[in-house]
């Protein structure tokens, strides 16, 4: 039963299919490693024990009955702590929203019960989902699952860490800004980052609504695709017979090319390297609308944040960790007239991001330029946090600002991935360009 807990959900979910996978049994299992793991209250917030093992009786009755509702049916999964669950506190990791209890569940997790998903409880994230790097001295860190002394990247930190660590089949997360591919590169899973939009928030604690957006962290593309499809009650896009043979990508030297540290930068050449071995065609481009754009995005996102956010933060500042507190109150410093001609300005550049990417299947680049930032130096110094928090975020944020659907691989070197962008809604697209260059890099 061990081997249960690093398999792909979709392999449970064709072990429950075949009969050699108890849906009981295996959630017990999952929780049995939760509730025995030294790095349990570091991953989890809480964990829904009664819920799961109710989910997991329901799920096998249905597979004895033949009458499953999905391939991931029984399979079990994590929640990050800003999804509402009925019933069970969802707190976004912040002191302010401590005791909060919502009456339903959040509009995705329900699509994802109705597909018999299995809910072993809520991970801990970045406070209200504003940071790349995952830590919160407020609530829990995660570790990242290649160095015990790093973070494991945020804001969907304990969903890429109870993955990782072998304590969920697949967490879901958001991205605002590079929160699910983020803690899914620091440890080695495959990450997706739906179009904005395309995936209900209802139910879902916001940060910028512009640009949140939910996703999962899994282990294969596969699982991404599937679940993708479970979160929104679709069906799962047609991955078989996908290749890269004869597809053009091309790479952005401007800015996301820029600073990279020496793991991620060698990681990058091997698997571009890799890509090209398997029949594409990689030309390098440039594109001064990303430098444009990252100078619209402290405007955009803290404005956004701090105007959702405002009164409940100011009625209690001191509840909050400072690096988030200053980080909201950058959009004290912006008008109106800032935020609207900024999102014009982004409008135009996107338009001219569209134009210059038409011809390419997908745009690659390092997903972050640095790997996991050490938790003892973060918490001492203070010019650090921040330097380190805009670089993890900068590759990715580029794509949350050019409105895209975005994929992280694991590249085979620890903690570093490779990002595939795509035009916005083209997924099942992106997902097929995915599981070939996976194969490529295994």
């Amino acid at each position: 039963m061990q081997e249960w807990l690093t398999m792909t959900a979709a392999d449970l979910g064709r072990g429950i299919g075949a009969g050699n996978i108890d849906p009981v049994a295996l959630c017990q299992t999952y929780l049995d490693a939760i509730d025995a793991h030294p790095l349990r209250d570091r991953i989890y917030a809480r964990v829904t024990h009664d819920r799961a093992l109710a989910e997991a009786s329901a799920a096998a009755s249905r597979a004895q009955s033949g009458h499953r509702l999905s391939l991931l049916d029984g399979v079990p999964i994590s929640w990050k702590d800003l999804f509402d669950t009925a019933g069970v506190a969802t707190e976004a990791g912040s002191k302010l929203l401590e005791g909060r209890v919502p009456d339903a569940d959040a509009t995705v997790l329900s699509n994802a019960t109705a597909a018999g998903l299995v809910c072993l409880g809520k991970t801990h994230m970045s406070e209200l989902a504003f940071s790349g790097l995952g830590h919160n001295p407020s609530t829990a860190t995660p570790p990242s699952v290649n160095d015990p002394l790093g973070v494991a990247g945020g804001s969907s930190s304990g969903a890429g860490a109870s993955v990782a660590f072998g304590l969920a089949a697949a967490g879901i997360g958001s991205d605002t800004g590079g929160s699910v591919r983020i803690p899914s590169v620091w440890n080695d899973l495959v990450g997706l980052k739906t179009t904005s939009g395309r995936l209900t928030l209802e139910g879902v604690v916001p940060l910028a609504l512009k640009f949140d957006t939910v996703g999962p962290l899994c282990r294969s593309v596969e699982d991404a695709g599937l679940l993708l499809a479970a979160l929104e009650g679709s069906k799962p896009a047609d991955l078989t017979a996908a290749s890269l043979e004869g597809r053009r990508f091309a790479v952005i030297k401007t800015v996301m090319m820029e600073g990279l540290r020496d793991g991620p930068k060698a990681a990058f050449d091997a698997a571009i390297a890799r890509i090209e071995a398997a029949g594409a065609t990689i030309d390098w481009i440039d594109m001064p609308e990303l430098e444009q754009a990252l100078e619209l995005a402290t405007c955009l996102f803290t404005s956004e944040a701090y105007g959702l956010w405002r009164d409940v933060i100011e009625a209690n500042p001191d509840k909050m960790y400072s690096e988030i507190l200053n980080r909201f109150r950058l959009g004290k410093g912006f008008s109106a007239a800032d935020y609207v001609s900024s999102w014009a300005k982004l409008d135009v550049l996107r338009h001219g991001y569209d134009h210059a990417t038409a011809g390419y299947d997908a745009v690659l680049a390092p997903t972050t330029p640095i790997l996991p930032p050490n938790l003892a130096r973060l918490e001492q110094d203070a010019d650090y946090y921040v330097t380190e928090n805009l670089l993890a975020l900068r590759n990715t944020r580029l794509g949350n600002l050019m409105g895209i659907c975005a994929l992280t691989l694991p590249t085979g070197t620890p903690s570093c991935g490779l990002m595939l962008m795509c035009p916005p809604d083209m997924e099942e697209h992106l997902l097929r360009i995915g599981v070939a260059a996976e194969t490529a890099l295994a």
